[in-house]
């Protein structure tokens, strides 16, 4: 099949999907950028793609259904396992020790870039799971795809949408039906979904842990960095972030320190 976009147009929608939101499309992602505004012609009935540019630039509701199918949402249930270890095995036990310092007993995560919720609901589980009797948590998940928000926000996953979830985990909480698994009323309560595009400031301040994995390899330099810094204000003096275990802010003028557990790398905030 022919192409749709000639290098004109290409440049356009390159230049205002980065412009709303910092991802970044080249030469070697191109084909997806292409194949997923063919869907968006079909769906709103046009013959051209120029018709298509004048709708996205005049109607802010087709921007974010654009971008909302141009982004990425590959995600599972308890990815990268040694990330989680190290949030059990060393992030949680320092949080708790700060925490008694202040008297603060709640603990405040982000999971930015959250797709269709598997991250957040995993992040709940452990904290439901170790966090001591007296704390408790909550977590925010956001996403600049409204299409993935509205499945987390549901939690209803198919039966091969679950694996990876430990039995004790999938008996506690979530109710089997007869196409998938709902996550349980209590577990959805302790998670906050919301429309987030990562170039602007989430204004969340005083969060002990940020979890934005696998969407930093999306943005360019320059939107890295905006990005990095705003997670930078938003966590509190003690406080540690997580990317994706093929990412590194190696090289970035960040302030944040890097830090290697005996389970998993990540970075950390100590003011």
């Amino acid at each position: 099949m022919a192409d749709l976009l000639n290098d004109e147009q290409f440049d356009k929608f390159r230049k205002v999907i980065y412009d709303e939101s910092g991802i970044t499309f080249s030469a070697t992602n191109r084909s997806i950028l292409d194949s997923r505004l063919k869907e968006r012609l079909r769906e709103k009935q046009l013959q051209s793609i120029d018709d298509y540019y004048k709708l996205v630039m005049s109607d802010q509701g087709e921007m974010k259904t654009m971008l909302d199918s141009v982004t990425t949402n590959l995600t599972r249930f308890f990815r990268n396992q040694p990330h989680f270890d190290a949030l059990v095995n060393y992030v949680i036990p320092h949080i708790l020790e700060e925490k008694k310092k202040t008297g603060d007993n709640t603990i405040r995560i982000w999971s930015a870039g959250c797709s269709t919720g598997e991250e957040p609901y995993t992040i709940a589980m452990i904290l439901s799971d170790v966090l001591p009797p007296s704390y408790k948590f909550v977590v925010t998940a956001s996403d600049i795809s409204l299409k993935s928000l509205m499945v987390g926000q549901q939690g209803f996953y198919a039966n091969n949408r679950v694996d990876g979830i430990p039995e004790k985990y999938l008996t506690r909480f979530f109710t089997k039906t007869e196409t998938g698994y709902q996550v349980n009323k209590e577990l959805m309560s302790k998670i906050h979904f919301d429309y987030h595009n990562l170039r602007n400031d989430s204004g969340a301040r005083n969060l002990d842990v940020i979890f934005c994995r696998n969407v930093l390899i999306y943005f360019d330099e320059a939107a890295q960095l905006t990005t990095i810094n705003h997670f930078w204000n938003s966590l509190g003096p003690h406080s540690y972030l997580y990317i994706g275990h093929s990412e590194s802010l190696f090289g970035m003028n960040t302030k944040f320190e890097f830090l290697k557990t005996q389970w998993a790398c990540l970075y950390q905030k100590n003011e």
